[in-house]
This record gives structure tokens, C-alpha cells and sequence, in this order.
């Protein structure tokens, strides 16, 4: 792609601040590649090369995050280990059938998911709020096997997304509070995309010069959010939780792209 010397620092600065974003987004809740993926789109990368190279920029970023969380002796490395098992087995599955997947029916599926998951969020404010000195117990039960390796499913499929249904799972099902949760979910996330990358480099879809400047603002992000995750505690998490969905699920419904036309339709009446 042949862009001028000062297009091309725009463009690298948006790149940065896009990641950092994305970081942020993703170590809170999930979704942060619904910002991250259009702008290497735009910028001129194939989308096979984009999804490949934002990899390496969520690799980063969870490394960062879970560096973070485990100074702030917030990670259960035993109990996220555990966990991420089944979720990585149903990741590797998922992603071998992922090609026969239509695209426009699955961001339907995951709108309509996410909307769900905002009325499980909003039905039961407590469970999501409530914090814990102590770490659960989570050895290796049958709904929480069921339960990891469908979300790891999930994420073989898809990524975008992946980290707001970790969460759920996480909560509800493991029982961890929502910033013991978060820091769970990046240990996992990270088990997922390291497996993910090898597959993008084996078949040479990473452009490494963006992908490492993309890697910077989403490593930033991560490590703000975390700190700011033990800081603010789960009542901040939540609401940042519940903006991203409603974001999420407003955009992979099209949602935005009606009130768009409608919009533009009235200004030209």
C-alpha cells in the first residue's frame, strides 16, 4: 500500500490510539476488535491479513494485562489454567469448522446474544457486583467443562466478543467476582490467541509492521485498564460492561446502519 509520509503517520498514530482503545475495551469486557479490525481494513490490508494481524496486537495485550493483574495478586493462575483446558480444546475445534460459518448470520446471533446478555447483567445486579477475598474452587465439573469448551467453541468461530461471554461464564458459572473475573479471562484469552497466531503465521497472514505498531496501544490500554479494574472495583467494570455491549449488539445488528438511512432519508425529504 503506497500512502505519503505524512498520511502514513496519521494513519500509525490511529493505529496506536485505535489499539489503545481496543486494549482498554478488552481487559474490561470484550468487543475491542470491532474498532481494531475496520481500521486495518481500511488502511488497505486484505481481511484474512487483518484478522491475522490483529492477533499479535491481542497477544501483547494480554500478556501485558495478565502481567499486571498477577502484581496486583488478583489472578488465580491455578483456577484460569484450569478453566482455559476446555475453552482452548473447543477453540481448536471451532476454528477448524469456522470457514463454513455465513458471516451475516453469525453477527446476527451474537447481536442478539449480546442484547441477552445485557438483561442477564441487569436481572441480577448483585451477582455481578459482589466481591470476594477468597478465589472459587474450580476443579473440573461437568457444567463447567460444557460450559468453557462452548465459549472456546465460540471463540475458534469468532473472536470479537469472545471475552464478554468469558466473563459470563467466569461469574455465573465459576463464581469468580467481576475483577477476579477479568483477570481469569485474560489469562484465557491469551492461551487462545497464542494457539491463533501460530495458525496466522504458519500461512503467512500478519503484516508485522502494523501489527507490532497495533500491538503498542493495545498493550497501553491493557495495562491502564487493569490498574484501573483493581482500583475502581466491579460497580465500574459493570457499567463499562454494559456500554460495550450495548454498542456491540447495536452494531453487529445493524442497527446504527438504519438509523443512518433513516436519517439520511429525513434530511433529504
Amino acid at each position: 500500500m503506497a500512502i505519503g509520509i505524512e498520511t502514513g503517520w496519521v494513519l500509525y498514530g490511529l493505529v496506536v490510539a485505535a489499539g489503545f482503545a481496543a486494549g482498554f475495551i478488552n481487559t474490561l469486557a470484550g468487543s475491542g476488535s470491532l474498532i481494531t479490525l475496520p481500521l486495518l481494513i481500511f488502511m488497505g490490508l486484505p481481511a484474512t491479513v487483518a484478522n491475522g494481524t490483529n492477533r499479535i496486537a491481542i497477544v501483547a495485550q494480554n500478556i501485558v494485562a495478565v502481567s499486571s493483574f498477577g502484581r496486583q495478586k488478583m489472578l488465580d493462575w491455578r483456577g484460569g489454567l484450569t478453566l482455559a483446558l476446555p475453552a482452548v480444546l473447543g477453540s481448536y475445534v471451532g476454528a477448524g469448522i469456522a470457514v463454513r460459518l455465513d458471516d451475516a448470520m453469525m453477527e446476527r446471533v451474537i447481536g442478539i446474544l449480546m442484547f441477552v446478555m445485557i438483561g442477564v447483567i441487569l436481572a441480577r445486579p448483585r451477582r455481578w457486583l459482589q466481591t470476594s477475598p477468597s478465589v472459587p474452587e474450580t476443579s473440573f465439573t461437568l457444567v463447567r467443562t460444557i460450559t468453557f469448551f462452548a465459549i472456546g467453541l465460540y471463540g475458534g468461530f469468532i473472536q470479537a466478543g469472545v471475552g464478554i461471554f468469558l466473563l459470563a461464564g467466569l461469574v455465573l458459572a465459576a463464581q469468580y467476582d467481576l475483577v477476579r473475573g477479568n483477570a481469569v479471562k485474560v489469562l484465557i484469552v491469551l492461551c487462545f490467541t497464542v494457539v491463533a497466531l501460530g495458525v496466522f503465521v504458519e500461512n503467512g497472514q500478519i503484516d508485522w509492521g502494523v501489527g507490532l505498531t497495533l500491538a503498542v496501544g493495545n498493550a497501553s490500554g491493557a495495562w491502564v485498564a487493569a490498574r484501573t479494574a483493581a482500583a475502581r472495583g466491579a460497580p465500574f467494570v459493570r457499567w463499562v460492561l454494559l456500554v460495550v455491549l450495548l454498542f456491540s449488539a447495536a452494531n453487529l445488528l445493524g442497527i446504527f446502519r438504519l438509523v443512518g438511512g433513516w436519517v439520511g432519508i429525513t434530511e433529504g425529504a
